[in-house]
């Protein structure tokens, strides 16, 4: 069986840019693929479009949340500190499983939410759903657009919630197999 990359995971991805930043899906990967530990100079070569400065702010966030490590040594001669980075692999994954399961819960409460009370919905795309109290005071017109609000079907909405939920345990299944 091939050996799953963690950033293979569309929410390891979703993550990792939502706490760093988008390029640090590309240094992540740049990390892994030398399996040794890499010089912020050496990440450098690789992301030409960064400054030097960008890609330490990238590699704090990262080492902030435990994700990065670095080993540092001072040259002799020079008397400058050099800094090797590392990329935790576990830690992504313990991180985004801790993230998921907040998920999940949400979801569950909406769930029920959901189950016990009505929505509305707009035809507008970038409208929310209503619940029934809110879309009686605006008299079933959508808040934000103005058109005309219709009743949701409670079991398709919870499908979808459930539907998102599966999804999301078994991607914390996967997750699992780097912890």
């Amino acid at each position: 069986m091939p050996k799953i990359d963690i950033l293979s995971f569309s929410v390891t991805k979703d993550f990792l840019k939502q706490i760093a930043g988008d390029d640090s899906i590309k240094l992540v990967e740049i990390v892994n693929k030398k399996k040794k530990n890499v010089t912020d100079e050496e990440i450098g070569k690789k992301m030409k479009h960064l400054k030097i400065t960008e890609i330490r702010t990238v590699l704090n966030r990262l080492h902030y949340r435990g994700i990065a490590c670095y080993q540092k040594t001072r040259d002799t001669r020079s008397g400058w500190y050099s800094y090797t980075w590392e990329i935790k692999n576990k830690r992504i994954a313990e991180l985004v499983i801790e993230h998921q399961a907040e998920e999940i819960q949400k979801l569950e409460e909406k769930s029920k939410f959901a189950g016990e009370h009505e929505f509305f919905s707009c035809p507008g795309t970038n409208c929310d759903l209503v619940a029934f109290e809110i879309a009686a005071e605006y008299h079933f017109k959508c808040p934000k657009c103005g058109k005309q609000m219709d009743l949701m079907d409670k079991n398709k909405r919870l499908k979808l919630l459930k539907a998102k939920t599966v999804k999301i345990k078994t991607e914390i299944n996967l997750l699992e197999k780097f912890i």
